[in-house]
């Protein structure tokens, strides 16, 4: 900028915040080499992943051959958006007026908040000691705009993590930068192709002939690469602060003592959700005991929360589940007095998505209703719905879930991959929890044998389910077979491999059945009813 009052801009990033947005919800451990996973390229890594030779958009391939000890997750923008969040209302606590230009980079008009502090120094330390309350890492730049000062703190260190750029010089430091700062890929290679390689080089070019050139995106890149980005910081309104907290003092001990009061604070939070035009479709239920243990867990709704279903789904997180042997609050049941419940909305959707029809639902309704009237009798594990997860034995694609709570993200993912060597539409109707013993013989009546290349020794004559009692049924004979499939899994695995040879046969009482053979034994899998 050539002179005049200058707008100042103060930019916060977040390094990785896609990765730091996966570890505060769990989904990656900590100090660990781990990524972040976008369209099969790396999104985000962490300094132990990079120390490995893991940079970002590195083939996911490429990138555990380099780091065999990866751990990966997809990008999830929703999840980089919530945890992001807590991080804006701190920094609003400390500078008002914050705009998020994504998850994990933010500005801020720093006029008022150098007033403030005393100084636009003092203010970014402000913004960086409000990270590290938190728990993360921050970095800030303080320029003449936006897009200056966003590569201003992109140029901290870990060391040295505030930038403030005097007056009138954002476009001296822009000068060195390389075209592809500007994030425009197509404009970026052009200007190489011209010989134009560095944003000083750039801002060299006429105006004229940048708008004759370019249009009106080279005019806007040709500003931002001198130091005079139009763009001006427009402040978010804060979201309403939907979250319920309820305290006991004392703590309770008893579940039902817990539900009692928390049925007024539940009504309460769904009648606020209710006022801003909202329903909650996914709750969160946070936990805290006198001893400071905090368990957390994420409900889901098939509809949306009512009161009564807030205050079930705390008294089922409070008893105890006898499938987590480790036993304590995080798994379940009380151990000690709970001092804390916090009702915190996860998922919210618009109302009137979600209005009640003029003459009710019909039949759907009634489900919905009496499903979870069972629930609230018997509890959560008592209503399981099922879904279809991934895998090559159905035993395994078969998965069942609690009545409202959504599909494993993890099993969703296993559903849509290519699973070779599965069964084809049409699935059998009833599959078997385990495998059933039976016979499959040939027309000798010796069992029906494949020799280690995979090849029938002797086509299927007999075929003997089991009957009552382990015994073996009359025999029925076969009317049509078609196989064998082989199926080879992990041979790599020798706790977890598996080798064996599937039949579809259609016996002479007209049922058909899917069989297994592993070693010298014959399974039914599964009947197509």
């Amino acid at each position: 900028m050539s002179g005049g009052a200058v707008s100042r801009v103060m930019a916060a990033w977040f390094p990785d915040w896609p990765l730091v947005a996966a570890r505060l919800a769990d989904e990656l451990p900590a100090d660990v080499p781990a990524a972040v996973i976008s369209q099969g390229r790396v999104a985000a890594c962490s300094a132990e992943a990079r120390a490995e030779g893991v940079v970002r958009g590195l083939r996911l391939r490429e990138a555990q051959t380099r780091c065999t000890s990866l751990a990966v997750c997809p990008a999830d923008p929703l999840r980089d958006a919530r945890e992001f969040e807590p991080v804006l209302a701190s920094l609003e606590e400390r500078s008002p007026g914050v705009e998020v230009l994504r998850p994990g980079l933010c500005a801020v008009r720093v006029r008022g908040a150098a007033r403030y502090y005393g100084s636009e120094e003092s203010a970014g330390g402000a913004v960086l000691d409000a990270a590290d309350s938190l728990g993360v890492e921050a970095r800030v730049g303080v320029a003449d705009s936006v897009f200056a000062a966003v590569q201003a703190a992109r140029s901290t260190t870990e060391s040295v993590a505030l930038l403030v750029l005097p007056p009138h010089t954002s476009r001296d430091f822009l000068a060195p930068f390389p075209v592809e700062a500007l994030e425009q890929p197509k404009l970026a290679s052009l200007l190489k192709r011209l010989g134009i390689h560095t944003l000083g080089d750039f801002t060299q070019l006429p105006l004229s002939d940048v708008r004759a050139r370019f249009g009106a995106a080279g005019v806007l890149a040709h500003a931002m690469a001198g130091g005079e980005d139009p763009k001006v910081v427009v402040p978010r309104v804060p979201p309403r602060k939907l979250d319920r907290q309820v305290d006991f003092e004392p703590g309770l001990d008893r579940i039902d003592q817990i539900a009692f009061q928390l049925r007024a604070p539940a009504g309460e939070f769904v009648a606020a959700l209710q006022d801003a035009g909202l329903v909650c479709t996914e709750l969160k239920v946070a936990l805290l005991d006198d001893s400071g243990i905090r368990s957390e867990r994420l409900w889901g709704h098939p509809r949306h929360f009512t009161a009564n279903d807030v205050v079930d789904r705390v008294r089922w997180q409070l008893q105890p589940r006898s499938a987590d042997p480790s036993g304590g609050l995080n798994a379940g049941g009380i151990t000690s007095a709970i001092v804390r419940v916090e009702l915190i909305p996860g998922r919210v959707d618009s109302i009137t998505g979600h209005g009640q029809a003029l003459f009710g639902e019909g039949a759907e309704e009634k489900i919905h209703h009496g499903l979870s009237r069972l629930q609230s009798m018997l509890g959560q594990e008592a209503v399981l719905v099922p879904a279809v997860s991934g895998g090559r034995v159905l035993s395994e694609r078969r998965l069942l879930t609690p009545w409202g709570d959504p599909v494993p993200r993890e099993a969703a993912v296993q559903a849509a991959r290519p699973w070779p060597g599965s069964i084809p539409d049409p699935q059998p109707a009833t599959v078997f929890t385990s495998p059933v013993p039976v016979l499959l013989l040939d027309a000798a009546g010796e069992p029906v044998r494949i020799d280690e290349r995979g090849t029938l020794l002797s086509p299927p004559h007999w075929f003997c389910p089991e009957a009552a009692g382990g015994s073996a049924a009359p025999r029925r004979a076969v009317a049509e077979w078609t196989g064998p499939w082989p199926l080879r899994q992990r041979w790599w695995d020798e706790g977890r491999r598996r080798h064996a040879e599937r039949f579809q046969i259609v016996d002479g009482d007209g049922d058909a059945w899917l069989l297994l053979l592993t070693g010298d034994r014959w399974w039914a899998e599964a009947r197509y009813d």
